[in-house]
């Protein structure tokens, strides 16, 4: 997955007219609210994700916004980087309903169509991996980074590996190889190079935040559909995962495993 960030300037020729706030839009495209219950038992109202008939936010008003998907990995690592640096009050959640996207989305604010984007300082952007590290660096609240060379450069390395790491359990899913306990085995390794804390740099970072996405999707549905724990011989690992999901930050971005192990199974498996 490239990493290269996509930037587009505001102007007045570019401006939506209709001024409507998110609160409004919210109001008028459903009056119906999202509760997302995860297995920690922890519950939050969600926005209803914005539709095909949903009248957009007003764009570029000095509003910072971060446009999502609650199903998407990638956007779920731009939503944990907010949370856990505590802006939910500075920067808007909008999420956006992937099967059936507002046409505007792509018009307006972010022409690939994709999410995650940021819309910051009339200018919006693209890409997690940079997202998360935009997001740290501009904002306010605990730095989730390195600043140290060795291990700004060993973060670097892991956040190189997150794009290998997928295509392989992805090609395990698939059966297009034998074995994906390569990529957790490496996982198990880098763990061990720090001994103060039970994530990939010792403490939280970017780094964890970019693995624990599909760590959340991959752990249930290896374990539903081939009857393999990934955390079988692999300690550091599993503490790892606990440690990752004592993360308030995190907790409040999961989905149902059950939801999640259906639509991977959608996605994955060969119909009958």
């Amino acid at each position: 997955m490239s990493t290269t960030s996509i930037h587009f300037h505001y102007s007045p020729h570019n401006k939506l007219h209709l001024r409507q706030r998110f609160n409004s839009v919210t109001k008028s495209c459903d009056v119906r609210v999202t509760t997302l219950a995860i297995s920690t038992g922890v519950q939050q109202v969600l926005p209803p994700p914005l539709t095909s008939t949903s009248p957009p936010p007003s764009l570029f008003d000095g509003t910072t916004r971060l446009y999502i998907s609650y199903k998407c990995p990638y956007a779920q690592r731009v939503w944990i980087t907010r949370n856990t640096k505590g802006l939910q009050d500075k920067i808007q959640l909008v999420p956006i309903d992937l099967q059936d996207r507002p046409s505007w989305y792509k018009d307006k604010v972010h022409p690939t169509n994709k999410v995650p984007s940021l819309e910051h300082n009339n200018e919006v952007r693209g890409e997690s991996l940079d997202l998360i590290k935009y997001i740290d660096t501009h904002f306010e609240g605990p730095s989730l980074y390195p600043s140290g060379h060795d291990d700004k450069e060993f973060a670097e390395e892991l956040l190189s590996y997150t794009d290998t790491f997928y295509k392989t359990v992805v090609s395990y899913f698939k059966g297009d190889v034998t074995e994906a306990g390569t990529a957790f085995d490496y996982l198990e390794t880098v763990l061990s190079k720090y001994d103060h804390g039970p994530f990939f740099l010792g403490q939280f970072s970017l780094v964890d935040i970019a693995y624990a996405p599909f760590m959340e999707r991959f752990q249930p549905f290896l374990m539903d559909v081939k009857n393999y724990d990934i955390t079988v011989g692999r300690p550091r690992l599993t503490a790892w995962i606990e440690g990752i999901n004592n993360i308030e930050g995190y907790k409040i971005t999961r989905s149902d495993p059950k939801e999640l192990v259906e639509s991977y199974k959608k996605r994955f498996l060969a119909n009958p």
